[in-house]
């Protein structure tokens, strides 16, 4: 059964528009993975379409790798978008249960429609909220949320829902657009609701390193990664600015705002991290 609760994700909006329009650029670049890239050597990067289809794949596998996962473990993927972190996952383990949650009913169909099973693993997609997970405590061995926990209503109250459904010893890990304390009284200023245009929809981001390290300690995890990779993703910038021209896909509004974010990028007062956390094993037992 359907959730009824309205997603306002423009970008979703016209990614869904583009894709139902067989929009082959497109449909290469954000039909599996909605997010940035990660290039080892970015002054490599060709800004291909295949270029970036690879680098989105490195992305997941990034962060995937900061949970240290291995085969025959029980996964969530908050916020999954089109399954493209689950698919990965899929092609790359054996004998895993994955699931892929996410408050818009679209991109789940989507997602079942694409994702299939292989290798002994079983795949769900479900729709739910991440700050609500409907699940029993102490039920995954890892808990994802690549590139979308800024969309998430409440930081804190998801970490402590993914520390209740993580097994003990289980890791979070995560991506987000991290601002410096420089940047940090900008991100703070609310936009008249009358003027709101925003393309990306609702982006809290607003938590700094400091306040992940303040959010693992109320919570209760442990800090095992905390990784800068904000050069690795720059290509990205250049790659979306390349499509938008050859397709003829100029809007406004995403324009100046992923512009914008490419300027804090690229002068160091906004940078894109990867984290994991570990839940300690109370016991006292490996």
């Amino acid at each position: 059964m359907s959730i009824k609760t309205k997603v306002t994700l423009p970008y979703f909006d016209h990614l869904l528009s583009f894709l139902q329009n067989d929009n082959d650029v497109i449909e290469k670049s954000f039909g599996r993975h909605v997010h940035w890239g990660y290039w080892e050597r970015p002054n490599q990067a060709t800004l291909t379409t295949d270029d970036f289809m690879v680098a989105a794949e490195n992305l997941s596998a990034k962060i995937c790798s900061s949970a240290k996962i291995t085969n025959r473990l029980r996964i969530l993927d908050v916020g999954c978008g089109f399954g493209g972190t689950i698919a990965h996952l899929n092609e790359n383990h054996t004998n895993m249960e994955l699931l892929g949650l996410n408050l818009d009913d679209r991109q789940l169909q989507r997602a079942k429609a694409k994702v299939q099973a292989s290798g002994n693993n079983k795949i769900q997609f479900q729709q739910g909220n991440a700050c609500s997970l409907p699940f029993p405590d102490n039920s995954f061995d890892v808990v994802l949320a690549v590139e979308c926990i800024f969309h998430f209503p409440d930081r804190e109250v998801f970490f402590a829902e993914a520390y209740r459904v993580l097994k003990q010893d289980g890791y979070l890990a995560l991506s987000d657009f991290v601002p410096t304390q420089a940047l940090l009284p900008l991100m703070k200023i609310n936009i008249p609701k009358a003027i709101d245009k925003r393309f990306y929809g609702n982006c809290n981001v607003q938590c700094t390193s400091e306040g992940y390290k303040t959010l693992a300690d109320k919570t209760g995890f442990n800090i095992v990664v905390e990784n800068d990779i904000t050069a690795n993703t720059l290509p990205t910038y250049s790659y979306l600015r390349s499509i938008t021209l050859k397709e003829k896909l100029f809007i406004p509004n995403a324009f100046i705002e992923t512009l914008a974010v490419e300027i804090f990028s690229r002068i160091r007062l906004l940078k894109y991290q990867v984290f994991s956390f570990q839940k300690p094993n109370d016991t006292g037992f490996p």
